[in-house]
Protein backbone atom coordinates (compact mmCIF):
# COMPACT_ATOMS: atom_id res chain seq x y z
CA UNK A 1 0.00 0.00 0.00
CA UNK A 2 1.57 3.48 -0.45
CA UNK A 3 2.37 6.01 1.65
CA UNK A 4 -0.68 7.23 4.10
CA UNK A 5 -2.73 10.53 2.54
CA UNK A 6 -5.38 10.93 5.25
CA UNK A 7 -4.05 9.79 9.25
CA UNK A 8 -6.63 10.67 12.13
CA UNK A 9 -4.98 9.71 15.03
CA UNK A 10 -6.90 9.32 18.52
CA UNK A 11 -10.00 11.73 17.60
CA UNK A 12 -12.81 12.42 20.18
CA UNK A 13 -15.93 14.10 20.05
CA UNK A 14 -17.74 15.10 23.24
CA UNK A 15 -21.19 17.06 23.16
CA UNK A 16 -21.73 17.62 26.55
CA UNK A 17 -21.86 14.66 28.44
CA UNK A 18 -22.21 12.64 24.94
CA UNK A 19 -19.08 10.90 23.17
CA UNK A 20 -19.78 10.47 19.47
CA UNK A 21 -16.04 9.39 18.79
CA UNK A 22 -13.59 8.05 21.31
CA UNK A 23 -10.13 7.76 20.42
CA UNK A 24 -10.96 6.75 17.00
CA UNK A 25 -7.46 5.78 14.81
CA UNK A 26 -8.43 6.29 10.95
CA UNK A 27 -6.23 6.31 7.78
CA UNK A 28 -6.34 6.38 4.02
CA UNK A 29 -3.13 5.67 1.45
CA UNK A 30 -3.13 7.25 -1.46
CA UNK A 31 -5.10 5.62 -4.25
CA UNK A 32 -7.19 3.83 -1.49
CA UNK A 33 -10.60 3.52 -1.44
CA UNK A 34 -11.85 2.84 2.24
CA UNK A 35 -15.36 1.86 3.58
CA UNK A 36 -16.55 3.19 6.66
CA UNK A 37 -19.41 1.35 7.94
CA UNK A 38 -21.40 1.46 11.27
CA UNK A 39 -25.08 1.15 12.54
CA UNK A 40 -26.89 4.68 13.07
CA UNK A 41 -25.36 6.63 15.62
CA UNK A 42 -21.81 4.75 15.57
CA UNK A 43 -19.97 8.35 14.62
CA UNK A 44 -19.88 7.83 10.84
CA UNK A 45 -20.99 11.56 9.91
CA UNK A 46 -18.81 12.69 13.40
CA UNK A 47 -15.93 11.85 11.78
CA UNK A 48 -16.20 12.95 8.62
CA UNK A 49 -16.84 15.97 9.37
CA UNK A 50 -14.58 16.81 11.26
CA UNK A 51 -12.25 15.54 8.51
CA UNK A 52 -14.12 17.72 6.16
CA UNK A 53 -13.60 20.88 8.51
CA UNK A 54 -17.62 21.18 9.26
CA UNK A 55 -16.89 19.91 13.14
CA UNK A 56 -13.94 20.17 15.29
CA UNK A 57 -12.59 17.36 16.84
CA UNK A 58 -12.34 17.96 20.80
CA UNK A 59 -8.93 15.77 20.82
CA UNK A 60 -6.98 14.12 18.73
CA UNK A 61 -4.43 14.82 15.30
CA UNK A 62 -5.38 14.64 11.79
CA UNK A 63 -2.48 15.19 8.85
CA UNK A 64 -3.22 15.32 5.70
CA UNK A 65 -0.56 14.54 2.81
CA UNK A 66 2.04 14.20 5.72
CA UNK A 67 1.33 17.60 7.40
CA UNK A 68 -0.77 18.64 10.92
CA UNK A 69 -3.84 20.26 9.34
CA UNK A 70 -6.59 21.99 11.42
CA UNK A 71 -9.48 22.65 9.35
CA UNK A 72 -11.77 25.39 11.01
CA UNK A 73 -14.34 25.13 7.69
CA UNK A 74 -15.16 23.50 5.12
CA UNK A 75 -13.69 25.57 2.77
CA UNK A 76 -10.21 24.81 4.51
CA UNK A 77 -10.59 21.15 3.83
CA UNK A 78 -11.87 21.88 -0.10
CA UNK A 79 -8.60 24.18 -0.30
CA UNK A 80 -6.89 21.36 1.03
CA UNK A 81 -8.01 18.57 -1.67
CA UNK A 82 -10.90 17.44 0.28
CA UNK A 83 -14.18 17.04 -1.55
CA UNK A 84 -16.99 15.90 0.57
CA UNK A 85 -20.89 14.52 -0.72
CA UNK A 86 -23.28 14.44 2.34
CA UNK A 87 -26.40 12.53 1.97
CA UNK A 88 -28.55 15.80 1.76
CA UNK A 89 -26.12 16.42 -1.24
CA UNK A 90 -25.61 20.42 0.08
CA UNK A 91 -27.01 22.07 -3.10
CA UNK A 92 -28.40 25.38 -3.56
CA UNK A 93 -32.36 24.39 -4.92
CA UNK A 94 -32.35 28.03 -5.60
CA UNK A 95 -29.55 27.99 -8.26
CA UNK A 96 -29.25 25.73 -11.36
CA UNK A 97 -27.35 22.74 -12.26
CA UNK A 98 -24.93 24.52 -13.65
CA UNK A 99 -24.54 27.14 -11.16
CA UNK A 100 -24.31 24.72 -8.38
CA UNK A 101 -21.51 22.31 -10.03
CA UNK A 102 -19.41 25.55 -10.33
CA UNK A 103 -20.23 27.48 -7.31
CA UNK A 104 -17.34 29.11 -6.24
CA UNK A 105 -15.37 28.15 -8.86
CA UNK A 106 -16.98 29.29 -12.16
CA UNK A 107 -14.99 29.54 -14.95
CA UNK A 108 -14.88 32.85 -16.88
CA UNK A 109 -14.11 33.98 -20.40
CA UNK A 110 -12.67 37.78 -21.36
CA UNK A 111 -14.34 40.02 -23.80
CA UNK A 112 -11.15 42.51 -23.38
CA UNK A 113 -11.16 44.47 -20.11
CA UNK A 114 -14.38 42.94 -19.30
CA UNK A 115 -14.73 39.23 -17.38
CA UNK A 116 -17.88 37.29 -17.55
CA UNK A 117 -19.16 33.55 -16.36
CA UNK A 118 -18.77 30.88 -19.24
CA UNK A 119 -21.70 30.00 -19.81
CA UNK A 120 -21.05 27.50 -22.62
CA UNK A 121 -18.22 26.11 -21.12
CA UNK A 122 -20.55 25.37 -18.05
CA UNK A 123 -23.69 23.60 -20.14
CA UNK A 124 -21.48 21.55 -22.32
CA UNK A 125 -19.54 20.46 -19.18
CA UNK A 126 -22.77 19.99 -17.25
CA UNK A 127 -24.15 17.93 -19.85
CA UNK A 128 -21.28 15.78 -20.32
CA UNK A 129 -21.13 14.83 -16.46
CA UNK A 130 -24.59 14.06 -16.18
CA UNK A 131 -23.87 11.04 -18.56
CA UNK A 132 -20.93 10.03 -16.60
CA UNK A 133 -22.81 9.59 -13.29
CA UNK A 134 -25.84 7.82 -15.18
CA UNK A 135 -28.57 10.71 -15.77
CA UNK A 136 -29.09 9.72 -19.43
CA UNK A 137 -32.41 11.97 -20.37
CA UNK A 138 -31.42 15.35 -21.35
CA UNK A 139 -31.82 17.94 -18.60
CA UNK A 140 -31.54 21.83 -19.00
CA UNK A 141 -28.56 22.72 -17.09
CA UNK A 142 -30.72 26.00 -16.56
CA UNK A 143 -32.95 23.87 -15.13
CA UNK A 144 -33.13 25.02 -11.14
CA UNK A 145 -32.07 22.30 -8.19
CA UNK A 146 -35.57 22.34 -6.78
CA UNK A 147 -37.09 20.73 -9.96
CA UNK A 148 -34.73 17.65 -9.61
CA UNK A 149 -35.49 13.79 -8.04
CA UNK A 150 -33.69 13.60 -5.15
CA UNK A 151 -31.34 10.45 -6.80
CA UNK A 152 -30.96 13.48 -9.34
CA UNK A 153 -29.55 15.64 -6.43
CA UNK A 154 -27.41 13.28 -5.19
CA UNK A 155 -25.92 12.60 -8.72
CA UNK A 156 -25.23 16.31 -9.18
CA UNK A 157 -23.32 16.28 -6.42
CA UNK A 158 -21.05 13.10 -7.27
CA UNK A 159 -20.74 14.91 -10.49
CA UNK A 160 -19.21 18.47 -8.60
CA UNK A 161 -16.96 16.01 -7.11
CA UNK A 162 -15.96 14.28 -10.55
CA UNK A 163 -14.94 16.99 -12.29
CA UNK A 164 -12.70 18.72 -9.43
CA UNK A 165 -10.84 15.68 -8.77
CA UNK A 166 -10.05 15.75 -5.14
CA UNK A 167 -7.25 14.24 -3.51
CA UNK A 168 -10.02 12.66 -1.41
CA UNK A 169 -13.00 12.60 -2.59
CA UNK A 170 -15.35 11.31 0.88
CA UNK A 171 -18.96 10.39 -0.44
CA UNK A 172 -21.90 10.14 2.70
CA UNK A 173 -24.36 7.23 1.54
CA UNK A 174 -23.90 8.83 -2.30
CA UNK A 175 -26.32 5.46 -3.79
CA UNK A 176 -29.27 6.58 -0.76
CA UNK A 177 -32.18 7.13 -3.34
CA UNK A 178 -30.71 6.46 -6.26
CA UNK A 179 -32.16 4.43 -9.25
CA UNK A 180 -29.79 1.62 -10.21
CA UNK A 181 -28.47 3.25 -13.42
CA UNK A 182 -27.62 6.28 -11.37
CA UNK A 183 -26.22 3.92 -8.13
CA UNK A 184 -24.10 2.13 -11.09
CA UNK A 185 -22.66 5.21 -12.23
CA UNK A 186 -21.55 6.24 -8.69
CA UNK A 187 -19.73 2.64 -7.79
CA UNK A 188 -18.37 3.47 -12.10
CA UNK A 189 -17.17 7.06 -10.83
CA UNK A 190 -14.99 5.62 -7.57
CA UNK A 191 -13.00 3.49 -10.00
CA UNK A 192 -12.04 5.69 -12.18
CA UNK A 193 -11.43 7.55 -9.53
CA UNK A 194 -9.06 5.02 -7.95
CA UNK A 195 -7.60 4.64 -11.44
CA UNK A 196 -6.88 8.00 -11.80
CA UNK A 197 -4.75 7.92 -8.65
CA UNK A 198 -7.24 9.11 -6.25
CA UNK A 199 -8.12 7.99 -2.54
CA UNK A 200 -11.94 7.44 -1.83
CA UNK A 201 -14.37 7.18 1.33
CA UNK A 202 -17.21 5.53 1.03
CA UNK A 203 -20.25 5.73 3.53
CA UNK A 204 -22.88 3.28 3.00
CA UNK A 205 -25.30 0.66 4.71
CA UNK A 206 -25.47 -0.76 1.20
CA UNK A 207 -22.71 -3.13 2.50
CA UNK A 208 -23.16 -5.07 -1.18
CA UNK A 209 -22.26 -1.54 -2.89
CA UNK A 210 -19.14 -0.93 -0.87
CA UNK A 211 -17.72 -4.59 -1.05
CA UNK A 212 -18.22 -4.09 -5.03
CA UNK A 213 -15.49 -1.19 -4.53
CA UNK A 214 -13.69 -0.77 -1.17
CA UNK A 215 -9.99 -1.80 -0.82
CA UNK A 216 -10.48 -1.78 2.93
CA UNK A 217 -13.28 -1.68 5.77
CA UNK A 218 -13.35 0.54 8.87
CA UNK A 219 -16.12 -0.53 11.43
CA UNK A 220 -17.11 2.17 14.14
CA UNK A 221 -19.65 1.81 16.88
CA UNK A 222 -20.62 3.69 19.66
CA UNK A 223 -18.17 6.19 18.85
CA UNK A 224 -15.20 3.16 19.02
CA UNK A 225 -13.44 1.47 15.69
CA UNK A 226 -13.67 -2.20 16.03
CA UNK A 227 -12.99 -3.79 12.60
CA UNK A 228 -10.25 -2.59 10.22
CA UNK A 229 -9.41 -5.17 7.98
CA UNK A 230 -8.62 -5.59 3.79
CA UNK A 231 -11.65 -6.62 2.07
CA UNK A 232 -10.28 -9.56 0.63
CA UNK A 233 -9.47 -10.77 4.11
CA UNK A 234 -12.94 -10.53 5.10
CA UNK A 235 -16.72 -11.33 4.31
CA UNK A 236 -20.42 -9.16 4.63
CA UNK A 237 -21.65 -11.61 7.09
CA UNK A 238 -18.03 -10.90 9.05
CA UNK A 239 -18.25 -7.39 8.52
CA UNK A 240 -22.05 -7.22 9.19
CA UNK A 241 -21.48 -8.95 12.85
CA UNK A 242 -19.18 -6.37 13.76
CA UNK A 243 -21.22 -3.49 13.05
CA UNK A 244 -24.25 -5.10 15.06
CA UNK A 245 -21.76 -7.14 17.57
CA UNK A 246 -23.81 -10.06 17.88
CA UNK A 247 -23.43 -13.32 15.27
CA UNK A 248 -25.47 -14.49 12.78
CA UNK A 249 -26.45 -17.43 12.30
CA UNK A 250 -24.13 -20.09 10.02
Amino acid sequence: MSSPLVEMTGIEKHYGNVTALAGVDFSVAEGEVVGLLGDNGAGKSTLIKILSGAVRPSAGEIKFAGSTVRFKSTRDAIDAGIETIYQDSALIEQMSIGRNLFLGREPTRSLGPIKSMDRSYINQTTGELLKRVGIMKNIDPDTSIADLSGGERQAIAIARAMFFEADLIVMDEPTNNLGVEEADGVMRFIREAKEAGHSSVLISHNIHHVFMVVDRVVVLRHGLKVGDVERSQTSIQEVEELITDRARPR
